[in-house]
């Protein structure tokens, strides 16, 4: 499990390799994630954005970005968490992904909480410094 902090907003992530959806022989390899969000500060937070940095083995890096998670804007109070489990597909048997959430309180101020760096490696093979 990773985890990082910022502002008193805890996100841990739990990356897994999808042998099922994944297709060597064709150069695709999928991971999934499972993200809990913990709002451990004492304002409520909404998670506004998302932004991921994803890195291949080869270096080839893609970014994405875009309005809430898995089509949600979660709100959390203090003590709440909001858990959620996506996917990355990638060409190459390994990489990385780090982001950050874009969240607003609800007194209006915006900041940015960090996703932390996390390794997509195929079981099996020697992990590589991506």
């Amino acid at each position: 499990m990773y985890r990082a902090t910022t502002n008193g907003i805890e996100v841990a992530v739990d990356p897994y390799y999808l042998e099922e959806q994944s297709d060597p022989d064709d150069s695709r390899y999928v991971w999934g994630y499972k993200i809990v969000i913990a709002n451990k500060s004492p304002a409520a937070v909404r998670l506004t954005h998302r932004y991921w940095h994803i890195t291949d083995q080869n270096g080839q890096v893609d970014e994405v970005s875009g309005p809430g998670v898995v089509g949600e804007i979660p709100h959390l109070k203090p003590g709440e968490t909001y858990e959620y489990s996506s996917g990355c597909p990638l060409d190459t048997p390994s990489g990385m992904m780090f982001g950050h959430y874009q969240m607003e309180t609800d007194d209006g101020e915006v900041f940015d909480v960090a996703i932390p760096a996390f390794s997509l490696d195929t079981p099996g093979l020697t992990r590589v410094l991506n």
